[in-house]
């Protein structure tokens, strides 16, 4: 664990645990809460990277942050990242937002009723591309698995205790468009996701009358780098003929995840499927 700090100290707040931060969703839930005054533990496997967002992050909020690697595939790596997390203070919040990438999106326009609509064009180096039931391996597919589900059942394991004592707490899942609908040549994240999101709601069910609010957050659509930070939208446009709003800006995605966190417990959301203005284009 190391510590990027720019003030002095925990918050009061509590402890904002978000697990599974790259370049642009996590990192932008990391900053949000680190503005509003939590003190934030980024977690991923990357811990070289982790370092360089917990500067940046540390430096434009002056709060502490900390970088803890964690595998989310492997039940020791996530117990002792939970207990340099736990060694900070009271967890108030954990975003899991874990997911083991594949390959490579095709972008689908739902104007077009031809399959042909599938563009040759990738968007972004996140992205995936279908295969086939027998061509995936049985290794690949349980690892897709055990970092979709079983690292967000454990992850949830460490913080629950300490929610539910306090009777105050959140926890907010990652989903996307394949936690609803099975799609031809997206097993592994059709299975691992559909999985989280039955765990969401077992989960909320089984705590929300103990104080700990549980939701699930459907993203449907691409998510770009910040618009703060990203050069202009127009190469982009140009050479895939996807428009500024149809890119989520992961700033804009943070602010829902805040949303959710502060919503009084007499209306508490269970889920909340966000896309984009232009609801003309969509993945997969």
């Amino acid at each position: 664990m190391r510590n990027m700090e720019s003030g002095s100290g925990a918050s009061p707040k509590g402890i904002a645990a978000i697990v599974g931060v790259g370049p642009k969703l996590g990192r932008s839930i990391a900053r949000k809460f680190s503005q509003e005054g939590y003190t934030v533990a980024i977690l991923s496997r990357d811990l070289g990277r982790l370092f360089r967002f917990a500067e940046e992050i540390a430096r434009e909020a002056k709060a502490p942050v900390f970088a803890i690697r964690i595998d989310c595939c492997d039940s020791q790596s996530i117990r002792e990242a939970f207990e340099g997390v736990l060694s900070l203070g009271f967890v108030e919040v954990l975003v899991y937002n874990a997911y083991q990438q594949q390959q490579q999106v095709s972008f689908v326009s739902s104007s077009s009723s031809s399959s042909s609509s599938i563009t040759n064009t990738m968007i972004s180096s996140t992205q995936l591309c279908p295969t086939s039931c027998v061509d995936v391996r049985i290794d690949s597919f349980e690892k897709s698995l055990a970092v979709s589900t079983v690292g967000a059942f454990h992850c949830a394991q460490q913080v629950l205790p300490g929610m539910v004592d306090r009777r105050r707490g959140t926890i907010l899942f990652t989903g996307c468009s394949a936690s609803l609908k099975g799609l031809p040549g997206f097993s592994e994240l059709c299975c691992g996701k559909f999985a989280l999101r039955a765990l969401s709601q077992c989960l909320a069910k089984e705590v929300q009358p103990l104080g700990v609010h549980v939701a699930h957050v459907i993203i449907d659509g691409i998510i770009d780098s910040p618009r703060s930070s990203s050069p202009s939208k127009s190469m982009v446009e140009e050479q895939t003929g996807v428009g500024e709003t149809s890119l989520m800006d992961p700033d804009a995605l943070a602010q829902t995840y805040w949303n959710l966190h502060l919503q009084d417990r007499n209306a508490w959301t269970h889920e909340t499927h966000v896309r984009s203005s232009d609801s003309n284009n969509f993945i997969i």
